[in-house]
């Protein structure tokens, strides 16, 4: 593993050039402005950072000032948001929505509202997966991303190219660490390594399929794992020499010289995103636009990858990010979960996972 060390990066201020590229990106205002803008991002050491590196650099290129507000998980935030809603009241112009949070709010309505596209430019240098689009126009432009990815101890067992090494491989009996939840990716990167992909969800036929795919599992898994620092601890104490877990928090841990290695195999790695969604009520609509613009650019996404240790939505090639920076927060090839199939059956796949969990 390089020695280059994510933590140390992260502690250290903003630099100079950095901050400069993503000012000069959209220009500094030759009239200082009065405008404001609220908005909501996850709290603890990721608030902080948008607060330290990112709200400051959008003031200085823009005029327009930040409130920074807390906002816990997306599910539970857009309960928060539905009240808030019906009250008249506004909590944030600029909420963060994971997919699932935004394709709710979508099915819900009046909740947030279309942006002024023509002003977000920057955001044509993202792949179109990023952009959320519904029958009222676009109401989701991606924020940054994370990888929840292959791990292995690389002082216990040879690194696997494929997903399939986790099933084929005799060195993994009882030794695995899975995500436990439904929604874990697990049957996303089932269906890119065994099927024919996010498609397989489409019919129950192909959901049963991949859920008895995961059941074959069950003799190599030694932790379904539900939270974090379960995982994290599994991989400390060598319970497990192997599984899926967060690509970012993997680095940081190898980075401390702890043994684990972050692999990106043939088929990919599940990405997951985080959106900007302008509240229904709020008047800011100019504002946002800025702020998304900003955000959308790739000078800005580089200095979030660089203090927040988020991927970026835009090409390597289109930042200043080095090869070595850039494999710290992200890497190929990319497997898109199954969003929309995760809430259309949610139902059905819930019930038929738990029955594999406990069969």
């Amino acid at each position: 593993m390089t020695t280059f060390n994510r933590r140390t990066l992260l502690k250290s201020g903003a630099s100079a050039g950095g901050l400069a590229l993503a000012g000069a990106a959209l220009g500094t205002p030759l009239i200082a402005q009065t405008r404001s803008l609220k908005i909501g991002s996850y709290g603890g050491y990721f608030e902080d950072s948008f607060k330290e590196f990112v709200y400051p650099a959008f003031t200085e290129a823009t005029g327009i000032t930040v409130e920074s507000v807390t906002q816990p998980n997306s599910a539970d935030w857009l309960v928060t948001m539905q009240q808030a809603t019906a009250a008249g009241s506004v909590p944030t112009d600029l909420s963060l929505f994971d997919r699932t949070a935004l394709i709710k709010s979508s099915r819900i309505g009046d909740l947030i509202k279309p942006l002024d596209m023509t002003n977000i430019g920057a955001a044509q240098n993202m792949d179109e997966n990023f952009i959320y689009e519904d029958a009222s126009g676009v109401i989701g432009v991606g924020a940054m991303s994370w990888f929840v990815s292959m791990v292995v101890n690389p002082d216990a067992v040879e690194t696997p190219e494929s997903w399939t090494g986790f099933w084929d491989g005799a060195e993994f009996e009882a030794s695995l660490g899975l995500s436990k939840l439904v929604t874990g990716n697990l049957l996303d990167i089932i269906a890119a390594t065994y099927f024919d992909g996010a498609s397989t969800f489409d019919t129950e036929e192909g959901i049963l399929a991949m859920i008895a795919k995961a059941g074959e599992l069950k003799p190599n898994v030694a932790l379904w794992w539900t939270a974090e620092s379960q995982m994290e601890q599994a991989m400390k104490n060598s319970d497990v020499i192997g599984g899926m877990y967060f690509h970012d928090v993997a680095q940081l841990m190898a980075a401390d010289g702890f043994p684990i290695k972050s692999v990106f195999p043939k088929e990919g790695n599940p990405i997951g995103y985080g959106s900007w969604c302008l509240s229904a009520l709020s008047e800011k609509n100019a504002e946002a636009a800025e702020f998304i613009n900003f955000s959308s650019d790739p000078a800005t996404q580089a200095l979030m990858s660089r203090k927040i240790g988020t991927a970026p939505l835009v090409p390597q090639s289109k930042t200043d990010l080095t090869d070595e920076e850039f494999a710290l927060v992200a890497g190929t090839p990319v497997i898109q979960p199954a969003y929309e199939a995760y809430l259309d059956k949610e139902t059905f796949i819930q019930e038929s996972w738990d029955k594999m969990l406990v069969s």
